[in-house]
């Protein structure tokens, strides 16, 4: 019983591959290019962030201390961006207080934070702590201007930088999504 559903389902398939192979393309006389194709032009995204992959992208103070990471952009109707929610505190989403700030205060940066202490770095696999981490080499940054990416690029910042700490932080309003 087997073998013949086997059977039957091989020579099903057999038939409908040569249905498909028997087809012609319809040939053209009009050795135009069609319409569409001459008003495509192939453009280049090299350089330029994703907005889908800024959430999550963490953010340092001038200390090079964590202080939070991006929630959320918000824009207004032009489409540009205007504020990045941040989350400040908390631990896997619970108890963690949204601030929302001005987007052109953030220095976005390219290059990781060197680490110079002993053991795994902060948030590297294998280590989990919670406490602030704090790093050396400089998170001065640069501002938002793209540059040109290497090929590879990950289409993101390495990490931004905002001028306050996480007390600071933690005491401005909370934010609220309006209904």
């Amino acid at each position: 019983m087997l073998m013949k559903s086997i059977a039957a389902g091989l020579a099903g398939t057999a038939l409908l591959a040569t249905v498909a192979f028997a087809q012609n393309p319809t040939a053209t006389t009009d050795k135009s290019p069609p319409a569409a194709a001459a008003t495509t032009t192939t453009t280049s995204a090299s350089g330029e962030w994703r907005a889908s992959k800024m959430a999550g992208v963490k953010i340092y103070n001038e200390a090079n201390e964590n202080i939070g990471s991006i929630n959320d952009l918000l824009m207004d109707k032009t489409g540009a961006v205007k504020i990045a929610v941040i989350g400040v505190g908390g631990f896997l989403g619970m108890g963690e207080h949204l601030v929302a700030v001005p987007y052109e205060k953030l220095k976005f940066v390219n290059e990781a934070i060197a680490y110079t202490g002993t053991g795994a770095a902060p948030g590297a696999p294998g280590n989990m702590s919670k406490s602030t981490t704090t790093t050396t080499g400089a998170a001065t940054g640069t501002e938002k201007t793209a540059t040109t990416a290497p090929s590879g690029s990950k289409w993101y910042p390495d990490h931004a930088v905002f001028n306050a700490s996480k007390d600071e932080l933690k005491n401005m309003p909370e934010f609220k999504y309006s209904e």
